[in-house]
């Protein structure tokens, strides 16, 4: 039964090698691939390198998982997605605009739960898959329900699926559709944690300014110091992302500096 995820984890280490490299030869705006992990952690001129050893990387492990059945394989997988884990979270900390990248440009959107819940399930699927004696090739060739309940359980956690929708529907990139409308933005904003966390703070609950920029929505808010609290929406998913900052009112008239005080 154990090794009925080999199949999983070779099938999302390919998909992610493919989407990598289609992202760095789809010819792009340049900057793009800025917005994308693990490109967000390195300077400008490694990005492209960095994609391509992270997709040359998922290409050896999931090739020596289907075809052998050697430990290095088996324990590279375990190490690559524990550390894929760990490199969500600091992105979802330090970067909180950045996507994760796992399937290249398709993960644009910021890193959330579920793509840290997703690279958790798989650093245990591999985990499970540590001893097991056949190759995953030949568990390719006999799936079980335990198979059907891992694929459900990647679905499930794989926000991608919903951009993939949108863009079968749509034809065009969150920041070239036309979002929401205002008043649904601005009530999925307040049905969030981030909302809850500080609306004790704002004078008031409707918004004084509110404004678009590519894929968020930002809506514009005083508290009782005076400063402006800005929360910002992703437009796209049916869970979308929320951030917030204060504007201090000290910076007022020159360059705000915006601190982040919600990830």
């Amino acid at each position: 039964m154990l090794e009925s995820q080999l199949p999983l984890l070779v099938m999302m280490l390919l998909l992610g090698t493919a989407a990598k490299v289609l992202a760095v030869g789809s010819g792009r705006e340049p900057g793009s691939l800025s917005r994308l992990g693990p490109a967000v952690l390195v300077p400008g001129r490694m990005q492209v390198p960095a994609l391509l050893v992270c997709a040359a990387g998922e290409l050896v492990l999931a090739s020596g998982l289907l075809l052998t059945t050697h430990p290095l394989f088996r324990w590279g997988t375990v190490a690559f997605f524990a550390l894929s884990t760990y490199v969500l979270l600091e992105l979802r900390r330090r970067r909180p605009d950045a996507g994760c990248g796992c399937f290249g440009e398709v993960s644009s959107a910021p890193v959330g739960l579920r793509s840290i819940g997703r690279t958790v399930a798989l650093t245990g699927m591999a985990g499970m898959a540590l001893w097991t004696p056949v190759t995953g090739w030949a568990a390719a060739t006999r799936p079980s329900w335990f198979t059907a309940a891992g694929v459900v359980v990647l679905a499930m956690l794989s926000p991608e699926i919903e951009e993939l929708i949108d863009r079968v529907r749509y034809r065009a990139p969150c920041e070239q559709r036309r979002g929401p409308a205002e008043s649904v933005t601005l009530a999925r904003l307040r049905s969030s944690g981030t909302w809850r966390a500080h609306r004790g703070e704002l004078v008031s609950a409707e918004p004084y300014d509110t404004w678009r920029e590519l894929c968020w929505r930002f809506f514009a808010f005083r508290n009782h110091d005076d400063d402006d609290v800005v929360f910002a929406v992703y437009l796209s998913g049916r869970r979308p992302a929320v951030r917030v900052a204060v504007v201090s009112a000290a910076d007022s008239g020159s360059l705000p500096e915006y601190t982040s005080v919600s990830a």
